[in-house]
């Protein structure tokens, strides 16, 4: 008998891969074969066992739940409770997020219990957790807010997202009505003294879980430089800002920044997220690398889901290594 082409593992990786460039890459089934230097039978004959195996659902699901070493190694070097790393199934960043995703939601409902609180941040990657839940049931949980609103972002306001993850739990949603951003800082004072301010941060603070995304600041159309008109990159990239975690701007040790704006959040402070009991964080793709490393050495993360090529660039940033990858 003829040696096998190629390992039980890596062929059902070029499964996982025909599976992902079929139907969410949407490429035809030749041009797949001539991808990938294989006989359209060939590619046929494995899009047919996709589905034996039962990896065809509504997403292209990847055999492997994650790649466990690499995973190992992010939690050693972030100091981290637990960290999910996917296989990137494309080259597509919203495709690698929603596999994150569906990682970041079964790892949600893993530990989820009625009763509890789960305090949120906004933005597109709890967008994307959210979209992925499929709850087998539903819980009796609170959803709070851990930041202020951004006017005229609703699909990734903190408030939206509240009441979306709210709804997809069977729980119940509670709303900040205050700016991430006060004007300034006796503003600031005032508006975290409203009795309905203080009240919803209060839940925020003594919340059971918080699941957040990390954001990236140095790029021209990240997130947080959206959310006002007076955000100042240059003096962004002055205060020696690397991240953006609950809109607090921090260095490359995971410290706040200088910058200004830090002064005027609503918003829970860092060593206030670091106390609740589980914090997942959720990000991806190569621009969250700096951000992901800087708030990893300030120690506010519990859990980490990211995928495998993000993973071994956050390793290597941090242990200052060519090769980080275990395997």
């Amino acid at each position: 008998m003829p040696a096998a082409l190629f390992s039980e593992t890596e062929r059902l990786r070029r499964i996982h891969r025909v599976l992902v460039m079929l139907y969410q890459e949407h490429k035809s089934q030749a041009e797949i074969a001539a991808d990938m230097g294989l006989s359209p039978a060939t590619i046929n004959r494995m899009i047919r066992e996709g589905h034996e195996r039962g990896l065809i659902e509504i997403r292209v699901r990847s055999p492997f739940g994650g790649t466990e070493g690499l995973a190992s190694a992010l939690k050693r070097v972030g100091k981290l409770d637990g960290a999910v790393t996917v296989s990137s199934p494309s080259s597509d960043p919203a495709i690698v997020l929603n596999a994150v995703a569906d990682a970041a939601a079964a790892s949600l409902l893993e530990g989820l219990a009625d009763g509890m609180t789960i305090a949120v941040s906004g933005g597109v990657a709890l967008c994307a957790v959210i979209e992925a839940l499929s709850p087998g049931r539903k819980y009796d949980v609170r959803v709070v807010p851990a930041t202020g609103g951004v006017q005229g972002k609703f699909r990734t306001d903190v408030n939206h997202v509240a009441v979306a993850l709210a709804e997809k739990l069977g729980g119940t949603a509670y709303q900040l009505h205050a700016p991430v951003f006060a004007a300034n800082e006796a503003e600031r004072a005032a508006l975290m003294s409203v009795s309905t301010i203080h009240g919803v941060l209060e839940m925020a603070r003594t919340a059971d879980v918080a699941l957040f995304g990390i954001g990236s600041v140095r790029e021209a159309d990240s997130t947080y430089l959206t959310f006002t008109a007076t955000v100042d990159r240059a003096a962004i990239e002055r205060a020696g800002a690397e991240g953006e975690l609950l809109a607090h701007l921090v260095d490359a040790d995971g410290r706040p920044s200088a910058y200004p704006s830090n002064q005027r959040l609503v918003a829970l402070t860092l060593d206030e997220l670091a106390r609740i009991p589980r914090r997942i964080a959720v990000a991806s793709g190569e621009r969250k690398v700096e951000p992901i490393a800087a708030v990893l050495r300030g120690g506010t993360v519990g859990h980490l889901i990211t995928d495998d090529a993000t993973a071994r660039d956050v390793i290597r940033k941090m242990e200052g290594a060519t090769n980080a990858d275990p395997a």
